[in-house]
């Protein structure tokens, strides 16, 4: 797993968002490209921001359970795969402005470092080292960026 955390991963990562353009077509699925930068911007105002209701213990206890493994782990995601109802973006997006609030988003991770998010609390499983949120931070973006061929 590449490690989003280095500035040079973090420059790859942002140079595929800026290739991206607003008229991408996806090669699966069916969120547009300003939808999936919403999406991807979930997992960032998670761990930055009070905006999304945190889940509650039982919730969260099956998260950690059945879920948490396949979001940490270095596995790709499968395409088409479900997602959590709070990631779901139906309406039209931004693009200028979710691109923009992604990149801030992935230079304020690599900034903060690994040491910041080492035993850090997500907001949906509990506390997770350094190399479970670079899997998630990271894995997720591709898997995106993936999606739309860049």
């Amino acid at each position: 797993m590449k490690n989003i955390f280095d500035l040079k991963e973090t420059n790859v990562v942002v140079d595929r968002i800026n290739a991206l353009e607003a008229s991408s077509r996806p090669q699966w699925g069916t969120m547009g490209p300003d939808q999936m930068l919403a999406h991807c911007n979930v997992t960032y105002e998670m761990a930055f921001e009070d905006k999304h209701p945190k889940p509650n213990a039982f919730t969260k206890l099956m998260l950690k359970l059945f879920v948490k493994s396949t979001v940490v782990n270095d596995k790709p995601y499968q395409k088409n795969s479900r997602t959590a109802p709070q990631f779901i973006i139906a309406d039209a997006k931004n693009f200028q402005s979710e691109k923009a609030r992604l990149i801030a988003y992935i230079k304020k991770t690599q900034n903060l470092g690994a040491s910041h998010f080492d035993g850090r609390a997500s907001h949906s499983f509990g506390k997770l080292t350094k190399q479970e949120w670079n899997n998630m931070f990271y894995k997720h973006l591709d898997h995106h960026l993936k999606q739309f061929g860049v």
